[in-house]
């Protein structure tokens, strides 16, 4: 709402127009209260919009292991017409699900929060889930963009305003706001979220037990022994049971050690490696950027300044 009349009104004090009709609409139009008890007062019910040029369908708040299917479906039903009829469909964090539900993704790359990862790939197999992207344009041709989690709608702003308004008045709206961007996508604020443990008993007990020995040596080795498969059955149940090929659960593992080390511990980056399990400093550097898309360095550099602003002066 702010495109075009906040900026000019920061530098020489008159307002500008606003040059977007944006508007608040919910399924009956009725005031409502969101999470946080905040209330939210709509302008308009669905039906009293027969066309849009952009929608955003905002986070829905919902748990990772709560797929909402069935929840909207007026909501869903208005969002395939105004696509039918020209509208631009976007979503930011959860808010992916809707279009999911409607099918309007399958075929598609679409993202969301990371932690809905494990959500997108066991109930909309025909999605490719992007955990690690914060705007995902592989299939806007098709007039559809996702943003991975909430602050995500920072950069999903930017470039809508930069499309239906102009690149100038883009940049100008991220000046007055502070507007960043997430250029290291989202992979370095990711978790790894799955249940620790399966219900497969052999794999269950592998899980437990890597948990405690992931900086030993051929760990993979290690856990086939114990769970008294062959390598190639193993491999094949443990994916099916977590989602991960083995040797990428226990790399996952060790990232995320890594990372807590890198967040609080003063141990050179080097030492963090070898803790976790790499002698070879360079493999663990690849292992890491590859998990996290910053190296240990510059990942150290990001969130050890969120613990020096909130350390008591």
């Amino acid at each position: 709402m702010s495109a075009g009349a906040v900026y000019p009104d920061m530098v020489t004090g008159a307002p500008g127009d606003e040059m977007l009709d944006v508007r608040i609409v919910s399924a009956d139009g009725k005031p409502f209260h969101c999470i946080g008890n905040i209330p939210v007062e709509p302008q308009s019910a669905i039906g009293e919009i027969e066309d849009a040029d952009a929608v955003v369908i905002c986070d829905l708040y919902t748990s990772i292991y709560d797929v909402p299917k069935g929840r909207y479906p007026r909501e869903i039903d208005w969002l395939k017409r105004v696509h039918q009829q020209g509208a631009l469909l976007t979503s930011v964090c959860s808010g992916s699900l809707l279009l999911a539900e409607a099918g309007l993704l399958n075929g598609h790359q679409a993202t969301a929060h990371w932690a809905y990862r494990d959500m997108f790939q066991r109930h909309f197999p025909k999605i490719t889930f992007r955990n690690e992207t914060v705007l995902c344009l592989a299939a806007e041709a098709d007039r559809i963009v996702t943003a991975g989690g909430v602050t995500a709608w920072h950069d999903l702003t930017v470039y809508l305003i930069a499309r239906y308004c102009g690149y100038q008045t883009a940049i100008e709206t991220a000046k007055v706001f502070l507007f960043s961007g997430h250029s290291e996508g989202q992979s370095p604020y990711s978790v790894m979220t799955r249940p620790m443990e399966s219900n497969d008993g052999p794999i269950s007990d592998c899980q437990v037990w890597i948990a405690d020995h992931y900086a030993t040596t051929k760990p993979v080795e290690k856990m086939v022994e114990r769970s008294g498969l062959n390598a190639r059955t193993f491999s094949r149940r443990f994916r099916a049971a977590t989602g991960f090929a083995p040797i990428e659960y226990v790399q996952a593992l060790r990232v995320e050690e890594a990372k807590q080390m890198l967040e609080t511990d003063q141990l050179s980056n080097d030492d963090v490696g070898a803790a976790v399990g790499y002698d070879d400093p360079a493999s663990f550097r690849r292992v890491f950027k590859r998990g996290t898309g910053l190296s240990p360095a510059a990942y150290r550099k990001k969130f050890q300044r969120i613990s020096q602003i909130a350390r008591p002066h």
